[in-house]
């Protein structure tokens, strides 16, 4: 089921903060590479989301379909329509 891109980014932030406040226990000691691994993987796809949505804008803004665009994304008109037409200001 395809999230908004105001969902997606919202949820990358909700954990880039849970990560940064996160203070173990010493019980809860593991490896923290991981974690790191994820986090950074999180904020990497909510910075390529942002990307894709300026580039989506500006293909739009310079007269292309949302069929060209759905089949750039490898989705149908309608879903890159529903995904990207609202712009947000994130």
């Amino acid at each position: 089921m395809p999230q908004s891109l105001q969902h997606i980014l919202d949820h990358a932030e909700e954990i880039a903060a849970r990560f940064e406040q996160y203070e173990p226990r010493p019980e809860d000691h593991r490896d923290p590479a991981p974690l790191r691994r994820l986090r950074d993987a999180v904020t990497d796809r909510a910075g390529a989301e942002r990307e894709i949505a300026g580039a989506v804008a500006a293909m739009r803004d310079a007269g292309y379909s949302w069929s060209v665009v759905g089949g750039i994304l490898g989705t149908t008109a309608q879903s890159a329509q529903q995904r990207y037409g609202t712009r947000t200001s994130a």
